[in-house]
């Protein structure tokens, strides 16, 4: 089913300007009915600001009208908004990543010699000129660059350098580098879990027989109070 094409913001207008209901909202907007009760509560991270389907020709007045005179009926989308299209261009990298590309392409150079200045570029998002002149060491800010790895700065994912290196390592004629260390990472995550799990169990019988002597010792005390009134007495 096609879906408004801001959900939230399109959801927060209906709730403040219709009687439609929370579950007919959330089927237009394929929200959970949760989410839009939320927005109504104005519990949502940010206060939304409402997008008017109506002037975007997503919904009509009588689509609406409908809507509030049976609760049961579902909204149907009037018209359907322009799927946006990704152009042919650089990779998008968003602002507050931007300054560690350098970081990046300094790591790819000094850890990955195999790649292309192309492949480098696809991979980060950056230009052949800065590739450059950061491989001449006649970058602007090279005093200041630390090669860091992209996957962990978050300027491409692992799965996209590992393809750059097997498809830049197969046209070299090389055998693509594997990892050796995965199955002794993997049993030391293991035996890691298993100690961890086998701490927990220790420390839940110990509080368990702690609790069970605080009782024990209670009812003695008490075993013996009765006692020492009955003599008394």
């Amino acid at each position: 089913m096609a879906q408004p094409l801001m959900p939230h913001a399109t959801a927060s207008w209906l709730v403040d300007n219709t009687a439609l209901t929370f579950q007919q909202i959330a089927e237009f907007c394929g929200l959970h009915i949760l989410e839009v009760q939320a927005i109504a509560d104005d519990l949502a991270a940010t206060k939304l600001t409402g997008r008017d389907p109506l002037r975007s020709g997503e919904l009509t007045l009588e689509e609406i009208e409908r809507g509030q005179s049976d609760p049961n009926y579902k909204l149907a989308m009037h018209r359907e908004p322009d799927q946006a299209v990704r152009t042919k261009g650089p990779r998008y990298t968003p602002v507050s990543k931007r300054q560690d590309k350098p970081d990046g392409v300094a790591w790819l150079i000094r850890n990955h010699p195999e790649l292309s200045d192309g492949q480098i570029g696809k991979l980060i998002g950056t230009t052949r000129t800065t590739i450059q002149a950061l491989r001449e060491r006649s970058h602007w800010n090279i005093a200041n660059i630390q090669p860091k790895d992209p996957v962990t700065l978050g300027l491409t994912s692992q799965r996209e350098l590992d393809a750059a290196v097997a498809k830049a390592a197969k046209a070299a004629g090389a055998e693509a580098p594997r990892d050796t260390t995965f199955n002794e990472d993997r049993a030391a995550l293991i035996e890691e879990l298993r100690a961890e799990r086998e701490t927990h169990a220790r420390e839940a019988e110990a509080a368990l027989a702690a609790e069970a002597q605080g009782e024990t010792g209670e009812a003695a005390s008490d075993l013996d109070r009765d006692i020492d009134q009955a003599f008394r007495s």
